[in-house]
């Protein structure tokens, strides 16, 4: 597990069910930004949308578009480790 301290966040979907995610990562990709997402059993990327202070996520109706994000961040992420 992470010692870190995270950010966690209620996603009510279409049909009301809610789920906790923790908030993994924001991050900016080709001028749109994105909040990586992770439950128990996924991990999900939502575009963040608004200005500071005032904003919120969107999500991703495509899971190609979805995955493709997942997948260069994951890209960045591998080639500049944190250190």
């Amino acid at each position: 597990m992470h010692d870190e301290p995270r950010d966690y966040i209620t996603i009510e979907d279409d049909h009301g069910n809610r789920k906790d995610y923790a908030v993994e990562a924001l991050f900016d990709m080709e001028d749109e930004s994105y909040a990586l997402l992770t439950s128990v059993d996924e991990t999900i990327v939502m575009k963040v949308e608004g200005e500071e202070g005032n904003q919120f996520l969107v999500g991703i109706s495509d899971p190609a578009e979805s995955e493709a994000i997942l997948a260069a961040y994951e890209i960045a992420v591998e080639n500049a480790p944190a250190d």
